[in-house]
């Protein structure tokens, strides 16, 4: 036993890091096999991932027995793993791979083993962005304390794991990785401050979201009775600058949800798009931000039939699609694809999730994209009203009244303007300033007034165009009036010469 130790001492200190991970997992299991029975007569394996019939995805009980033993792993392990958190000081520490840490549950002393496994078709390499295996813990016990071990320890150990992750929880922004990755999404966590209270928006409004949020999270026996999955979608639509994005971080921190930014440009397939599903958790929000731009929705149905439109370019529409389709290596995402993740039969694979689009133009949107039972909720999000404004003078400039709140009122009746660029011209430029808040509200009066004018030499441009097209419009119709006169006239006197000919003729005779 003192002889395989050193050599395995021996061989981590001399061999590449890559290569002495693929021969660690075969040393201990040869050790395990040799000398387990000092200490061990059963074993059971709790796998990081979990593929059956029933369920594809992290197991959660392998996630609750890490947490578990993360408590006091400092103290008890010899080989630690130590990671930190964006936005958190403290360093947290975590048993390494192929370490034993000892417990004791009523007396009885337990052995947790820390395994990586290795992908079977994997050899030695030198390449360290290769796969580098999934994990398992293993408890060992002796067989006599088996009843005990199955029927109170372990349900014990994944109790107060789920206890310590909560406690510990906090919210994590997530985005999907490129194909060729490891993780199927990676994060950081979620840091947004906004909240409902300072998003600009009708106070009436603003309640029937968040009462519609509150109901979604109570509603599971509910969803089970109609026979649905408990989802819900939601779609913000509206001008760029009016809070789509801010919505989007005040429904997180309502509901305490996790974040997953979709970006369907870098999906490679229907499959991949199914994997990244499956691979969320429950309680939170799947976001796929400018819908009508990341892909090509719109008008994929229509471009099947496109070479119908006109025969005799059917076959070379059908060579340019081959070549683009060759040249060009990007997202092969159908519409069908991202229906069937919406509220599909994959849809179903989880629960207590969020499913939200946003979109500059919504009528640009294929409407079996956004009906109902897909998007439930349909969120405009438009321009800044005078309610709205109430909201930003308060949070930019703590003003709840002045005498300058009537004349932005008939302002913002009469003109459009984005909340984003009411906050940008009340935002103070120097603070500390003792009069802060007129001088911002001055700024605003200023810009709307500004905006007042574009909009009305715009329209007045508009109605010069419209009325030179008119006009240009009439001398073509006296222009073709004139051509059918003098046809109609040529016509005339054609027939007149034939009457004064037939007249002659007559004479003659």
């Amino acid at each position: 036993m003192a002889t395989l130790m050193f050599v395995c001492t021996f061989a981590e200190r001399v061999l590449p890091s890559r290569v002495w991970d693929s021969l660690e997992s075969y040393f201990y299991k040869i050790v395990r096999s040799l000398f387990g029975f000092l200490f061990t007569d059963v074993t059971i394996t709790f796998e990081e991932y979990q593929s059956d019939e029933s369920f594809h995805g992290r197991n959660e009980a392998y996630t609750a027995i890490e947490n578990y033993l993360s408590i006091d792993s400092s103290e008890r392990a010899s080989k630690l793993k130590a990671k930190t958190t964006k936005g958190k000081r403290s360093i947290a520490f975590s048993m390494d791979d192929y370490e034993v840490i000892t417990d004791e549950f009523e007396g009885i002393k337990v052995k947790w083993y820390l395994e990586k496994q290795l992908p079977v078709s994997q050899s030695i390499s030198w390449d360290v962005s290769r796969d580098e295996g999934r994990r398992c813990y293993k408890l060992m016990f002796k067989d006599k304390y088996r009843s005990i071990i199955t029927e109170s320890y372990i349900p014990y150990v994944i109790e107060e794991g789920k206890k310590i992750k909560k406690r510990n929880k906090f919210q994590k922004l997530y985005t999907n990785c490129n194909g060729d990755d490891r993780d199927l999404w990676t994060y950081v966590t979620f840091q947004h401050p906004a909240t409902f209270d300072a998003i600009a928006m009708e106070p009436n409004k603003k309640q029937e979201i968040i009462n519609d949020l509150m109901a979604f999270t109570k509603s599971k026996e509910y969803y089970n009775k109609i026979g649905k999955a408990w989802k819900r979608g939601y779609l913000l639509y509206g001008p760029p600058g009016t809070g789509k994005s801010s919505m989007i971080a005040a429904m997180a921190n309502l509901l305490h949800y996790d974040v997953y930014d979709l970006e369907l440009t870098a999906v490679k397939d229907n499959t991949s798009l199914r994997k990244l599903l499956i691979d969320t958790s429950k309680k939170s929000i799947i976001v796929i931000e400018d819908i009508d731009c990341s892909l090509d929705l719109t008008g994929q149905r229509k471009n099947q039939f496109k070479e119908y439109e006109n025969k005799d370019s059917k076959v070379p529409a059908i060579k340019e699609m081959a070549k683009g389709t060759r040249d060009k290596k990007k997202s092969k995402v159908t519409l069908s694809g991202l229906l069937n993740f919406i509220d599909g039969l994959w849809s179903a694979c989880g629960e207590e999730r969020i499913i939200l689009f946003t979109t500059n133009h919504v009528d640009k949107l294929d409407p079996a994209l956004i009906r109902r039972g897909r998007m439930d909720k349909h969120i405009e999000l438009s321009y800044c009203g005078f309610e709205a404004f109430k909201v930003l003078a308060k949070n930019y400039l703590n003003l709840e009244s002045h005498n300058l709140f009537e004349k932005i009122l008939t302002l913002l009746e009469e003109t459009r303007m984005t909340p984003a660029d009411v906050a940008e011209n009340l935002m103070p430029k120097s603070p500390g300033l003792e009069n802060a808040g007129e001088v911002g509200l001055e700024n605003l009066i200023l810009a709307l007034e500004k905006a007042k004018e574009v909009e009305r030499l715009t329209a007045e441009e508009a109605l010069k165009e419209d009325g030179d097209n008119g006009e240009l419009d009439e001398e073509e119709s006296d222009e073709e009036d004139d051509e059918e006169d003098g046809s109609e006239g040529e016509g005339t006197s054609d027939e007149d010469e034939d009457d004064d000919s037939s007249d002659e003729d007559f004479l003659k005779i």
